[in-house]
């Protein structure tokens, strides 16, 4: 029997992965449930076990190359048995003609996009509902025509980056965007990390952790015209990698102490390092952290990773000279900035989110 290997659908917001590594070449024999491919999305190298034991008889899509989610990527067969290739290539050309049909866009258009092979998706539409007409094609064709600058490299929009940019132009476009600021004393974070040997991270984790947990409304989604407020607590760190931006996710984070957050944290950076992190790994996020302090970065205003409700960027700690019982002192301190969807919570809410993750880490009660 023929068995068709797919790209997975493994979010509900994923609409093509990339394909890393092929385990097996063409021809080969394969076992079910083994890894026979890499794939690359969500943030996260996933490995695609075959979904049938026999031979790799024909690989669709290449390493290094995007497909949509359901498209065939490969062919696995009895040995000798027959299969159709020109069956599945229809499949394929039909898959890539559904796809070109959704970008509304007049069949003129269409036929100068494919001559000049412009992705029309890149061409703003001035006619009813964003539809794009010749002329759009023709100014695009105008504009994008002069003269470049010397080019040394180029580098793909793929895989990692391409998905974290599809990601964040969507938070961005959908989710009105507000920000609170908030100076925090890290004196007793700076203890913590100096006699438990746990990172600044962890704390900074634990601490979030707890709040959301008095604060659930910041532990939510936006589903359609509902707000779902999770129960479960699973604070992303957003990690900077060769391949991208990545977010491996610290489940259970509010059940967990301080050493097993910093484990964890361990552990997932590791294998964020050497692109190792699984499906479970990056998955059901409720709320992410992102700290440019060791760039020398004070506070930013980071953009939500969809379709959490928020997200907490961090600052360098800076010693700051401050008085206490008549006397000066340095005490660290550093900048937590709150971004929020405000389509699910008021600034009110947030704010008192936000003193209140001050105060665990200000209090030690993490």
């Amino acid at each position: 029997m023929v068995s068709k290997v797919v790209m997975p659908k493994l979010s509900l917001t994923m609409k093509e992965g990339t394909v890393g590594k092929w385990y097996k070449r063409e021809g080969e024999t394969v076992e079910k449930g083994e890894p026979i491919v890499e794939i690359i999305s969500e943030k996260a190298t996933y490995d695609l076990e075959a979904p049938a034991s026999g031979i790799l008889r024909k690989i669709f899509v290449n390493e290094g190359v995007d497909a949509e989610v359901n498209a065939v990527l490969a062919v696995i067969t009895a040995p000798e048995e027959p299969f159709s290739e020109t069956e599945i290539q229809a499949e394929i050309i039909q898959l890539a003609e559904e796809k070109e049909k959704r970008v509304l866009a007049s069949p003129a258009a269409k036929r100068l996009a494919k001559e000049y092979s412009i992705d029309l998706s890149l061409v703003k539409g001035s006619g009813p509902e964003g539809r794009i007409v010749e002329e759009d094609v023709k100014r695009y064709i105008e504009e994008t025509s002069v003269v470049q600058p010397r080019v040394k490299e180029i580098i793909p929009l793929s895989g990692f980056r391409k998905t974290s940019a599809e990601r964040v132009s969507m938070s961005f476009k959908t989710a009105p965007h507000s920000t609170l600021v908030m100076e925090v004393d890290a004196s007793r974070a700076k203890e913590a990390y100096e006699k438990l040997h746990v990172s600044y991270t962890a704390i900074l984790v634990a601490a979030v952790a707890k709040a959301l947990r008095e604060h659930l409304i910041m532990n939510s989604t936006l589903d359609g015209d509902k707000i779902k407020v999770f129960e479960d607590i699973n604070v992303g760190v957003a990690v900077a990698t060769e391949q991208g931006l990545v977010v491996p996710v610290i489940h259970d984070a509010d059940r967990k102490s301080l050493e097993e957050i910093n484990a964890a944290i361990e552990k997932l950076m590791e294998k964020a390092r050497h692109a190792k992190l699984a499906k479970k790994d990056v998955s059901r996020g409720t709320f992410t952290i992102t700290n440019l302090g060791m760039y020398g970065v004070e506070f930013f205003t980071p953009i939500i990773n969809p379709p959490e409700a928020a997200i907490l960027g961090v600052g360098k700690i800076r010693e700051k000279l401050v008085l206490i019982d008549g006397k000066i002192e340095a005490k660290p301190f550093i900048m937590l900035s709150l971004s929020y969807d405000h389509r699910i919570v008021d600034g009110a809410p947030a704010a008192e989110f936000l003193g209140k993750v001050k105060e665990k880490i200000e209090k030690g009660l993490v």
